[in-house]
């Protein structure tokens, strides 16, 4: 999305309330709920007295990057993914505060929980955001999708202390523009019959898939708003963009978007990574590093009742230059020490030497089917029993409650260390 100052003066206002009305929401029975800068909203709440201060969620030291910033914090520049080194030179009077993942983890639950009271048809895209689909709840709850929408921000608020952006719409992709519009803690409701008055005096960017290169592209040559896109012929587009690309972005610069919420979307991935707070170059010491790893990857992969097919690692070097590496295997698996295994063969063999800041481990392909062992060289039998022995110990006496011997002790430096996570199937 384009930045703010990019937006044509005084496009929002057409589509808030006035005098307490709100637009006709007829035939907008998709909504999209996104938290107002989640990690750093929940810790506010925890921590009152960080109210009217700038707060950071991230790593700690330098190498990490920014989880969540809150909006005082987003005036000086700071924002999601930034190294955390950056948002201290921008905002070095900032609270910073590390990530906790396990409580975001227990509101984003409760909050998935509102909207399910509502409707079934709940798409979550991450903790902090979700679709919904609220045909069958009108005539329910004898509401508008706009006061569902309300009743949603005000459960949201009164139940978990923090505030909710809601974008009311025909589509996932307009709903999904109007909350980003609406931030923080607002809601904005585009009627059907008012969609193309909406859209079409956004810069490009607002577009889904539209990135960056996309965008300079489209404006050397003159299409700098998603009206100049729509008026384009799709010809022309293709010449310009490319055929899948341009046969994607004319529609939804014609507002149309059929897809549907999905309430049982896939997850493509699970994995985990960590910053060090100094560079390794020890490659034993980045061998403990992806055990540590594979074991949050197994332990995810098996809460989900998921096996992985391919094992991928990421590897981020001093000069930030990042090269990703995987491996498929014959068959599916959720064993620490099989991930464990071909994460170290991948690090060995297909690595180059050299100053190692961030190391990530993946497996994707997944699925629900079983498997047998699959390494040629590994026990018949034993490590699935023992990881799941771990699992039971862990349910009982908390997640440090037993590891593998070699990483008992002190571990390597690092900040910014990421919790296990699906990533979704695009929406």
């Amino acid at each position: 999305m384009g930045r703010s100052g990019d937006l044509p003066q005084g496009l929002v206002d057409r589509f808030v309330a006035r005098d307490g009305v709100w637009p006709d929401d007829t035939g907008c029975p998709i909504l999209h709920v996104d938290m107002d800068a989640f990690y750093a909203s929940v810790e506010i709440r925890e921590r009152p007295e960080l109210r009217d201060k700038p707060v950071v969620v991230g790593g700690i030291g330098n190498r990490g990057v920014v989880s969540s910033a809150n909006y005082i914090a987003r005036k000086y520049g700071v924002r999601s993914a930034m190294p955390t080194s950056r948002a201290r030179r921008l905002c070095p009077h900032a609270v910073y505060v590390s990530p906790t993942f396990g409580l975001y983890q227990e509101v984003s639950r409760g909050v998935l929980g509102i909207f399910r009271d509502i409707t079934p048809l709940v798409e979550p895209l991450s903790l902090d955001e979700a679709f919904l689909d609220v045909s069958g709840a009108l005539r329910r709850m004898g509401m508008t999708s706009g006061q569902i929408g309300q009743l949603i921000r005000a459960r949201v608020e009164e139940e978990h202390g923090i505030t909710c952006s809601v974008g009311v719409a025909p589509t996932k992709f307009v709903a999904k523009l109007s909350s980003g519009l609406c931030k923080p803690d607002g809601m904005l409701v585009v009627p059907k019959k008012s969609v193309l008055e909406f859209l079409h005096p956004l810069p490009v960017s607002a577009l889904w898939g539209v990135g960056k290169k996309t965008a300079e592209r489209l404006a050397d040559v003159g299409l700098e708003r998603v009206a100049d896109v729509a008026a384009a012929p799709l010809p022309r587009l293709r010449r310009i963009i490319g055929n899948a690309l341009a046969e994607h972005l004319h529609p939804l610069a014609h507002g149309y978007d059929d897809r549907s919420v999905e309430p049982e979307s896939v997850d493509k991935s699970v994995g985990a990574e960590e910053t060090f707070e100094v560079d390794h170059w020890d490659r034993e010491l980045l061998k403990r590093e992806l055990l540590r790893l594979s074991e949050k990857t197994a332990v995810a992969l098996r809460r989900r009742e998921l096996r992985g097919r391919t094992v991928s690692i990421k590897v981020r070097f001093s000069d930030f230059t990042t090269i990703s590496r995987s491996r498929t295997l014959l068959v599916p698996t959720d064993v620490t020490q099989e991930i464990f295994k071909v994460a170290c063969q991948l690090l060995v063999e297909q690595t180059p030497p050299g100053a190692v800041r961030l190391i990530g481990v993946r497996m994707e392909q997944l699925t629900t089917e079983g498997g047998e062992q699959l390494l040629l060289d590994a026990p018949e039998s034993g490590w699935r029993e023992a990881d799941q022995a771990a699992d039971k110990a862990r349910a009982k006496f908390g997640l440090g409650a037993i590891r593998p011997a070699s990483l008992l002790g002190e571990g390597p430096d690092r900040s910014g260390a990421t919790e296990p996570r699906p990533d979704r199937t695009p929406t």
